[in-house]
């Protein structure tokens, strides 16, 4: 086994040499539906260990798409990498399907709020111990961090989900989660049809988590300014591929996610009519 290598089975990992892979690696990747439809075409990233990685753009873009194909949902749905390589903490798992990558601890959080409404809260936070049918060996103590994080939840116990807010559904989605204890959270538009104060909290209670359980994670939402608050590094993806990448502090001072994103660019720091009508062509 060489040293960039993860090991399989009863084989085990150079410590080193894993903390010094990325958790994530995406190289040049091409993603077709149904065999036929491109959704993603050469898009590279890189995810290191604890950060939280904000991927950004506007709806068609291709961030669903990322996300479904590194947790492995997306083979479900008829996607598959056609070119290019996935990799989680250097192992490919290009095309992995979604157990294969449950089993690797990365939890997937779809957009929408995806509870089961006919079932207490309770019942959907034991629906986080199990995998693939079988119930995990955990016991009530490991609701214990959902509470921690989602005090609220404990108040609700009893309460069907489809009667919860949507900001108690969210934190329910976000709590489930956590029962896994994932190494790796992909969330997608968490801040959904949420109020402003309902965003901030949510945002700031995953801050905490990523700090405090060491979780890495890739966020992918429409509020950039949020996203771009709480995140280490970020990924402008426009009609499926990569358009802006940089450390989230440098990504919100570009001129084009102040002007498209945060609606702070100035009329004194606007481009020439040329390149802004570039620009706005390509972003709307």
């Amino acid at each position: 086994m060489t040293t960039n290598q993860r090991s399989t089975g009863a084989d085990t990992v150079d410590a080193e040499t894993a903390a010094d892979q990325p958790v994530v690696e995406l190289d040049n990747v091409e993603i077709v539906y149904d065999r036929h439809f491109l959704a993603v075409q050469g898009v590279s990233m890189t995810v290191d260990e604890g950060d939280i990685v904000a991927l950004l753009g506007p709806n068609g873009a291709g961030k669903s798409t990322i996300l479904k194909m590194i947790s492995g949902i997306g083979r479900s749905e008829r996607g598959e990498v056609t070119r290019g390589s996935v990799h989680y903490r250097g192992e490919e798992t290009t095309n992995a399907g979604a157990t294969a990558m449950v089993d690797r601890d990365v939890t997937h959080i779809l957009e929408g709020r995806r509870v089961f409404e006919d079932l207490t809260v309770e019942e959907n936070l034991r629906c986080g111990l199990y995998r693939e049918g079988r119930r995990l060996q955990f016991d009530e103590s490991d609701y214990e961090i959902a509470f921690d994080y989602f005090p609220q939840l404990e108040e609700i116990l009893d309460l069907k989900a489809g009667y919860a807010s949507g900001g108690q559904q969210q934190m329910l989605v976000v709590a489930r989660a956590l029962i896994h204890r994932p190494d790796l959270l992909l969330l997608d538009e968490p801040s959904l049809g949420l109020a402003p104060k309902l965003v901030q909290d949510i945002f700031e209670t995953l801050v905490e988590i990523n700090r405090e359980e060491e979780i890495t994670m890739i966020v992918a939402d429409q509020n950039a300014k949020r996203t771009l608050e709480v995140a280490d590094y970020g990924y402008v993806m426009e009609n499926g591929q990569v358009e802006l990448h940089d450390p989230a502090d440098e990504l919100v001072e570009r001129e084009e996610i102040k002007e498209f994103y945060l609606g702070t660019s100035g009329d004194d720091s606007r481009y020439t009519d040329v390149r802004h009508y570039k620009i706005r062509k390509r972003w709307t």
